[in-house]
C-alpha cells in the first residue's frame, strides 16, 4: 500500500464528472447500463460504450439519457443472435396463488414480440372511459362517450387489469380456441344452493361448509357477485346430486364422456382425484372407474372421474383400482405391490370438507343417528387425507 493514485474505472465518465459536464445521476444511469452489457462483447466495444455514454450525458438530462443508455447497450450484440438468446432464455409469466381476499399476483418477463402486441391491444381497451366496471353498459368496443371519459377516476394500471380482462375474454368468446379435454374453452365455475345462501346471508354462522363462494375449474375461488356478474352473459347448466354426493344417472354410450359428463365431473370432482394430485380440472381428462373402455366398460358419469393424464396412465398401466364411494368421492386403490396404507382419497379440491370435519362439535353417539345426512361424519379416508 504506497497510496498512489489509481486510474478511474470509467475514465471517460470519471473526466466529464470533474468538468461538471455530469451530474452524480448520470453516472449512476451509466454504470447500470454498463453492467448489462453481455460477456461476450470484447473491452474494445465496452470502451467505445463508455465514451459514447459520456458524450451522451454532456448532452441530455437524465430522463433522456436513461432511454439512450438502454438503446445503446441492446445494439451492443457483434455476434448477431445473442440478445435474442436472452430474451427467449428469460421470457415467462406467472400467476401466482390467492390471497385470503381473492386476488392473485401475476408476474414475470414478456419478449418484445409480446410486447408490441399488446401496445395496441392497451392503447384501444386500456384508454380512459373503456372497459370500465363501474359503467352500467361499459364501452368495449368504438369510442366511449365524453361522460364515460370524464367519470373515469381509474389508475392507469387498473386501466391495463381491466383492459387485459377485456381482451381475454374477446379470445374467449370468439370460439378460436377450439377444445380442452372434451369441453369448449371457457370459464367453467361450479356452486351450489347452499353457497348461494351463505352469500345472501342465509346461512348459519357457524356452518364451516359454506364459504359464500363459487370453485372454477382452474381450482380458484371466486365470490358470488363475480358469479353473478359473469352469469349474466353465460350458459348455465343445474347439475342434480343425491343426498351424499353422488351425480344423478346420466348414460352414453360412446368411449367418451359427452360435454355434459364432463361438466357434472368439474360439479363433482374439481380436479384430478388421485390423492396428493393437485392438478385442477381444466388439466384433467375423464378417466373410467373400475373399468376401462378397452375391458368393457361404461362411459356412464358415475362410471367416470376427474384424473390428469399422468394419473390417467399410471392408473391403466399400474394396476390401479378406482371406485366411486357412496359419498360421492373417488378412492384410489394401489395394487399389492404399493400398498403402504396411503389415504384412498384426495381431500387438495375439498379443503373445505376437511376443515369441516376437524371444526364441527363431535356428536355423543345416540345421536349420530338424529343427525341430517348431510352432516353426518364423513368417511375415515378424510381425516387421513388431511
Amino acid at each position: 500500500m504506497t497510496g498512489e493514485p489509481l486510474e478511474p474505472a470509467l475514465p471517460e465518465l470519471a473526466a466529464a464528472q470533474a468538468t461538471g459536464r455530469i451530474g452524480p445521476e448520470h453516472v449512476a444511469i451509466a454504470r447500470k447500463a454498463l453492467t448489462k452489457i453481455p460477456a461476450a462483447v470484447s473491452a474494445a466495444y465496452r470502451q467505445r460504450a463508455e465514451r459514447d455514454l459520456a458524450v451522451l450525458a454532456t448532452q441530455f438530462g437524465p430522463e433522456t439519457f436513461q432511454r439512450l443508455a438502454e438503446h445503446l447497450v441492446a445494439v451492443l450484440d457483434p455476434d448477431g443472435d445473442f440478445t435474442e438468446r436472452e430474451r427467449l432464455a428469460k421470457r415467462g409469466l406467472r400467476l401466482g396463488r390467492q390471497d385470503v381476499d381473492g386476488m392473485s399476483t401475476l408476474s414475470g418477463k414478456i419478449t418484445p414480440e409480446l410486447r408490441a402486441t399488446l401496445e395496441p391491444i392497451l392503447a384501444k381497451l386500456a384508454a380512459p372511459g373503456m372497459c370500465n366496471a363501474a359503467d352500467e353498459h361499459p364501452c368495449i368496443s368504438g369510442t366511449p362517450s365524453q361522460e364515460q371519459i370524464q367519470r373515469d377516476d381509474r389508475r392507469p394500471d387498473q386501466r391495463t387489469h381491466d383492459a387485459l380482462l377485456a381482451a381475454c375474454r374477446a379470445v374467449l368468446a370468439c370460439g378460436d380456441l377450439g377444445q380442452l379435454n372434451g369441453l369448449p374453452v371457457t370459464v367453467i365455475i361450479s356452486t351450489t344452493l347452499a353457497e348461494l345462501h351463505a352469500a345472501a346471508g342465509h346461512a348459519p354462522v357457524t356452518d364451516t361448509r359454506t364459504t359464500g363462494k363459487a370453485h372454477t375449474a382452474g381450482g380458484s375461488l371466486i365470490p358470488m357477485a363475480d358469479l353473478l356478474r359473469m352469469a349474466e352473459h353465460a350458459y348455465h347448466y343445474l347439475s342434480v346430486f343425491d343426498g351424499r354426493g353422488r351425480a344423478l344417472w346420466l348414460g352414453r354410450s360412446k368411449r367418451l364422456a359427452s360435454a355434459d359428463q364432463r361438466i357434472v365431473l368439474h360439479a363433482r370432482d374439481r380436479g384430478c382425484t388421485r390423492p396428493g394430485c393437485t392438478v385442477s380440472g381444466y388439466l384433467s381428462q375423464a378417466h373410467h372407474l373400475e373399468q376401462d373402455w378397452a375391458h368393457n366398460g361404461q362411459t356412464d358419469v358415475d362410471a367416470l372421474a376427474l384424473a390428469c393424464a399422468p394419473d390417467n396412465r399410471m392408473a391403466t398401466e399400474q394396476g390401479w383400482t378406482t371406485t366411486l364411494g357412496d359419498d360421492g368421492r373417488v378412492a384410489w386403490i394401489p395394487p399389492p405391490k404399493l400398498e403402504r396404507g396411503q389415504p384412498r382419497v384426495n381431500p387438495f379440491h375439498f379443503i373445505e370438507a376437511v376443515i369441516d370435519y376437524h371444526t364441527r362439535p363431535n356428536p355423543t353417539p345416540d345421536k349420530v343417528d338424529d343427525l341430517p345426512e348431510e352432516q353426518s361424519p364423513p368417511i375415515d379416508e378424510w381425516p387421513e387425507a388431511g
